[in-house]
């Protein structure tokens, strides 16, 4: 059904064209909604100079193309893995009501924040921020999609092809690599790292923003653990999610990889403060 105002639109335009009238009210109906969401979180990212090594890295990180499933050495990490899924999925469904994109978007984010060695937990939380898991979000900076890309990313270590920035692995692919490259460049500087992300690199409001999202994320992963707990073998599943960590004051710092693109990043802390 039309919205009123649609709906007297469509009333003007009676007999064969009445089709036409409508599917023009429902357009705008559509565009008036899209003028109603909130706009993207995404800052100014500047474009920076990146050394040659460091660029062919990235470029080969984003060219990856092995196949995007995670692999479980065990039946309890695969069946954690899957309440996990299921959790995180059920927690999106107001915002992403069709249940086979909501568990397309949760088992990317899985697989290319695990790749980056980040927390998915993070990832969600970030997502949350800058788009509000909006596929197509557009930035007033021009940032693109889930993570709100730059496009200046695609040409600098990419094919080119800014389109793609709006493709859901394409657009985590790059967003978790990125973040990866600035927490190594910030030396594990959580705060740092998510402030060059954001475009506001030294200023507060974003990293706690991202935090705050980030410890609710890592609240539902928590209900996860402990369903699979209480079930046979829980323990084991429980161990491949990791043990709820709330209430942790850990620093600010998040370890470096243990190799390229490999160790996961540790809790949040409870603040993230302006290190000045």
């Amino acid at each position: 059904m039309l919205p009123p105002r649609c709906a007297a639109i469509a009333a003007r335009f009676p007999g064969p064209a009445s089709g036409l009238a409508m599917l023009a009210a429902a357009l705008l109906s559509a565009l008036a909604l899209l003028l109603a969401s909130p706009p993207a979180h995404a800052g100014a990212q500047r474009e920076e100079q990146l050394a040659d090594a460091v660029r062919g890295a990235l470029a080969a990180a984003i060219a990856d193309a092995r196949p995007s499933r995670p692999v479980f050495v065990s039946a309890g990490e695969r069946d954690a893995y899957l309440r996990w899924v299921a959790e995180m999925s059920r927690r999106l469904e107001r915002r992403i009501p069709e249940p086979l994109i909501r568990t397309e978007l949760v088992e990317t984010v899985y697989y290319e924040a695990k790749r980056a060695g980040l927390e998915p937990a993070l990832v969600l939380g970030l997502i949350q921020v800058e788009s509000n898991f909006r596929k197509y979000a557009i930035s007033t900076a021009g940032a693109r999609g889930l993570m709100q890309v730059m496009p200046f990313w695609a040409r600098t270590i990419g094919d080119g092809d800014a389109r793609k920035l709006f493709h859901l692995q394409s657009n985590l692919r790059f967003g978790c690599t990125i973040l990866r490259h600035y927490l190594d460049r910030e030396s594990g500087d959580l705060f740092l790292a998510l402030g060059r992300y954001n475009g506001s690199r030294g200023r507060a409001d974003y990293p706690n923003a991202v935090l705050a999202a980030w410890k609710r994320w890592q609240q539902a992963e928590a209900a996860a653990t402990v369903a699979s707990a209480a079930e046979p073998n829980g323990a084991l599943a429980a161990a491949a999610i990791g043990p709820a960590r709330a209430g942790d004051a850990a620093a600010r710092l998040l370890p470096a990889p243990s190799r390229s693109f490999g160790a996961p990043a540790s809790s949040p802390p409870n603040r993230l403060s302006d290190p000045s």
